[in-house]
């Protein structure tokens, strides 16, 4: 199974950027379809971006569409979410989380169809 960490968080000023890194351990990475979510603090944990496992397609919450991108290196077994124009409410903590599948332009939105994730990186946007 994967080992997912993520990196890259911290406290940034509204309208400011983050670059969120997933790096993974396993042997699995290029087999697997990936996804960001996040969790604010008394929520429930949502969607933010998936990607398939060739980048060939990709998805986003309307909430973070045209301010976000997901990508991914499957060379350096790492995935990245650029945040730029960042808000108050993208304050939370984001988890990368990945599943395993045969189909290469297949990605997934719901957390229960991902098997592995990473503990989660803090992200909180204030003045």
């Amino acid at each position: 199974q994967v080992r997912l960490v993520e990196s890259g968080g911290g406290l940034v000023q509204p309208g400011g950027s983050l670059r969120l890194s997933c790096a993974t351990s396993g042997g699995t990475f290029s087999s697997s379809a990936m996804a960001w979510f996040r969790q604010a603090p008394g929520k429930e944990r949502e969607f933010v971006a998936a990607i398939s496992r060739t980048s060939s397609r990709t998805d986003y919450s309307d909430s973070v569409k045209a301010r976000f991108t997901i990508s991914r290196d499957n060379a350096k077994n790492t995935m990245y979410l650029q945040m730029n124009s960042l808000k108050p409410e993208d304050t939370a903590v984001y988890y990368c989380a990945a599943r395993r599948t045969i189909y290469s332009d297949t990605y997934y939105l719901d957390p229960t169809d991902f098997t592995s994730w990473g503990q989660g990186t803090h992200v909180t946007v204030s003045s």
